[in-house]
């Protein structure tokens, strides 16, 4: 049984109801809920929210009806691990045992259908605690990240023996994409964070991995779905 899962709090203060925001002719959410709902290998869906419009809106669409989400986890304060803890509980009341968690974050839109198949398949193989999408970072803590000390002066964040002068030279470090994640139901409950497990990365492209955080984060992914949409139909 694998169910999937979105997370939607109704508060956003950086672009107020983002999740049920339009974009691109439909709500931001429906982007990753039409993918889990749609997605062969999902067998259950649920949306946890504060907000009673998303939903009314999730059941109506197929997905598990577990009410609202618990006032103690719809804080500004409240992360994400808590949410899914509640969400897993309260699914598995309805529907029985979960063999892989499948969350998708409703604010980072345009990840595949392709990637759930991918990251579904490397937690299969693998069998890790965890499984994260991430991209190559745009800066590296060994190369061209840096930090003030006391006084203020600048220094790279993790310096290595002798330098490094070259972006070449330095380890690969990844960002963590707030895309897609497949977590083994086991650890989720016994866990009280993302990092006390084996996680391992499910690597995206970064242009799929955009994270909707701003106004202007808004009108990038717009304008990246548009351009995929006429794109798609230069080629059809």
């Amino acid at each position: 049984m694998i169910l999937g899962h979105i997370g939607a709090r109704k508060g956003s203060k950086g672009v107020p109801r983002k999740n049920f925001r339009m974009i691109h002719g439909k709500p931001l959410i429906d982007w990753s809920l039409d993918q889990l709902l749609e997605h062969p290998r999902v067998d259950a869906v649920v949306v946890s929210t504060d907000d009673k419009e998303i939903h009314d809106h999730a059941v109506a669409k197929g997905c598990l009806k577990i009410g609202l989400r618990p006032a103690h986890l719809a804080t500004d304060t409240a992360g994400k691990w808590g949410v899914w803890q509640h969400a897993l509980d309260a699914s598995e009341a309805l529907v029985g045992p979960v063999s892989a968690f499948l969350d998708l974050d409703c604010t980072s839109p345009l990840r595949l259908p392709s990637d759930i198949t991918a990251a579904l398949d490397l937690f299969a193989a693998e069998r890790p605690d965890m499984v994260m999408s991430c991209c190559e970072a745009r800066k590296n803590p060994y190369f061209n990240l840096v930090e003030p000390d006391a006084t203020g002066a600048l220094h790279v964040s993790k310096p290595l023996p002798g330098g490094v002068v070259a972006r070449q030279q330095a380890p690969v470090v990844y960002e963590h994409a707030a895309s897609t994640y497949v977590v083994a139901p086991a650890y989720l409950k016994r866990s009280t964070g993302l990092w006390e497990g084996r996680v391992i990365p499910y690597l995206m492209p970064p242009e799929r991995c955009v994270d909707i955080d701003t106004p202007l984060d808004f009108r990038l992914v717009e304008f990246l779905m548009q351009e995929a949409q006429n794109l798609g139909k230069r080629h059809g």
